[in-house]
């Protein structure tokens, strides 16, 4: 009998736990389905926002690195050249090409050069001198050699604008073969090796374009890695 009565308390306990705490129905499945949705909305949406700003700063990153490069200029001797800038203004701001200027300068001809051309420049680098036997460089910037230096350096000028691809042309015009007369009065042969321009000088010298078609104000600038040598 007392057996019976503890198991009908039981029953009557679970029966009272059940009622207090109904089994949920659809009405709150949906409702919490609805809730882990707009969070999986929410989420989905934040990590969009973070996705667009990320693409947004690449861009801007990446138009400021254009805009550093607005010219359209290469760069030369670690400087941006202008094309709004003279020949003279330019190469004095190209450090491999220090020694250039400086022999331009006691050559006489930075008036000349900053005149308005317009000119095509082959601008041989520091590098380019100092393949000269040694002490050439020092004798040629001497008052006493004024024109002789003169000389050398007008037989890297050409008059007009001649850019790579009126180089290239005249070449290919040419059957492999173009030549220039410089303001100096000798003549530069050009010719292609492979995808390279090459300067042939009137003796025999060559020298190859490293760095094409720097726009200026007055011309046109090539850099080469040789000094060139008239007759």
């Amino acid at each position: 009998m007392k057996q019976k009565i503890m198991t009908t308390l039981l029953a009557g306990a679970s029966f009272a736990l059940m009622t207090a705490c109904p089994a949920p129905t659809n009405t709150n499945l949906n409702a919490v389905n609805r809730m882990n949705t707009n969070s999986n909305m929410m989420g989905n949406s934040n990590m969009m926002s973070n996705s667009n700003m990320m693409s947004n700063s690449n861009m801007t990153m990446s138009n400021s690195n254009m805009a550093g490069n607005s010219t359209g200029n290469p760069m030369v001797g670690g400087a941006a050249m202008d094309k709004a800038k003279d020949i003279i203004d330019n190469a004095s701001n190209s450090k491999d090409h220090t020694t250039l200027v400086a022999a331009v300068k006691a050559a006489g001809l930075v008036e000349t050069l900053k005149g308005a051309g317009p000119f095509t420049v082959f601008a041989p680098t520091n590098a380019a001198f100092e393949k000269l036997p040694k002490g050439t460089v020092e004798t040629l910037l001497k008052p006493e050699n004024k024109e002789k230096l003169k000389g050398i350096l007008t037989y890297h000028v050409v008059a007009g604008k001649q850019d790579a691809a009126s180089i290239v042309k005249a070449i290919e015009e040419g059957k492999g073969k173009a030549t220039f007369k410089t303001v100096q009065g000798g003549t530069l042969t050009a010719s292609l090796e492979g995808k390279d321009v090459i300067l042939t000088d009137d003796k025999g010298g060559k020298s190859k374009v490293t760095i094409a078609d720097v726009m200026q104000s007055n011309g046109v600038i090539h850099v080469i890695d040789s000094v060139l040598m008239h007759k």
